[in-house]
């Protein structure tokens, strides 16, 4: 197969880094190589001047002998990086195991009336919704479901995998539906909630919000305090620039944008994260928000990886050590062939 023969390792992510360190010993290995081979001495003494030496020199046969030490530099590189257990996520995507034991996840988005503010373009809820349906573009077998909440929370999708669906329902969503306050707890509670007993083992919460929680009988700890008994990850992310910013109100005489204090309640949201065992991320505009999303994919990926192959390994380092063991060959053959360099 090509993908056996694939050593393109800007392709490929890493489970065990650390073992990336040791290429720093290629180029000493390198060094004290070539200094040996200049140094070396024959096994046929040879009487006369070094310049007549010279002229009986075969060029050919410096140049090779280096050649077979970069071959073998080459290859002990390949085993370095097949140590630190190389994957692509495309060779794993596509493979029978394609996320037949995905997670369960819940989108619970604020929809309260401070969505709308304009430091976003359009809105902050737009781009929320824009870049939600992103992240659910990129997941495999997941079942995702939608939360919306203000003062009240609703499941506007249960988890599913009919993404389509739940991209339609996520477009119809609209604020101030129940009310212009947050409920932070009654959404997170009403998230919980929707994972039932019967979900996926691995269930996660990405919770977004723009403020604090001003509504609702829910305490947002009490309600990660559930979360965590149900084992379910919360990630949770503070979407607002900072200072102020502008938002659309209603008034006799028409719209109006009114500035106000952009209030994101970081530390509760950092909180209910550390509890669950998740994170807390702070975007600021639209691309930190699609790269918190990003890391979030990712780190869901890692996880997965790391459930499901706790025996057996994901790494596909077969490309690295193929090329490894052709080119100790082929050192290996010039040496010994060319040489007749025989032990």
């Amino acid at each position: 197969m090509l993908t056996h023969w694939n050593i393109k390792f800007w392709e490929y992510s890493y489970l065990q880094p650390p073992w990336l360190i040791l290429i720093v010993l290629i180029p000493l290995f390198l060094y004290f190589s070539l200094r040996r081979e200049r140094t070396k001495t024959s096994d046929l003494r040879f009487s006369g001047t070094l310049k007549t030496q010279r002229k009986v020199e075969l060029k050919w046969v410096k140049i090779l002998r280096q050649v077979i030490l970069f071959l073998q530099a080459a290859s002990f590189l390949f085993i370095i990086v097949a140590l630190a257990k190389p994957f692509r996520w495309d060779d794993f995507n596509n493979s029978e195991n394609e996320y037949k034991n995905g997670i369960d996840i819940i989108l619970a988005m604020d929809v309260s009336g401070s969505m709308m503010a304009t430091d976003f373009i359009p809105n902050r809820l737009e781009v929320a919704k824009k870049v939600a349906k992103s992240f659910i573009n990129d997941r495999k077998g997941d079942r995702i479901g939608l939360v919306a909440y203000s003062e009240e929370a609703y499941t506007a999708c249960p988890a599913t995998l009919d993404y389509e669906v739940l991209k339609k329902q996520i477009d119809e969503i609209s604020p101030n539906l129940m009310g212009k306050k947050t409920a932070i707890g009654i959404g997170l509670g009403t998230a919980v909630a929707r994972l039932r007993n019967d979900s996926l083992p691995s269930k996660v919460i990405i919770l977004l919000t723009d403020g604090s929680n001003n509504a609702g009988e829910i305490d947002p700890i009490t309600a990660a305090s559930l979360a965590k008994a149900k084992n379910i990850r919360v990630y949770t992310i503070g979407v607002g620039s900072n200072d102020t910013a502008m938002i659309p109100e209603q008034t006799s005489f028409g719209i109006v944008n009114r500035p106000f204090q952009v209030d994101i309640d970081e530390e509760t949201l950092n909180e209910i994260a550390k509890t669950t065992g998740g994170e807390y991320f702070r975007a600021t505009d639209e691309k930190s928000l699609e790269e918190i999303y990003i890391q979030i994919d990712e780190m869901e990926k890692l996880k997965i990886l790391n459930n499901k192959y706790k025996k057996t390994s994901p790494a596909t380092p077969y490309s690295f050590l193929n090329f490894s063991l052709l080119l100790l060959v082929l050192s290996f053959a010039v040496d010994r062939i060319i040489f007749k360099s025989y032990a």
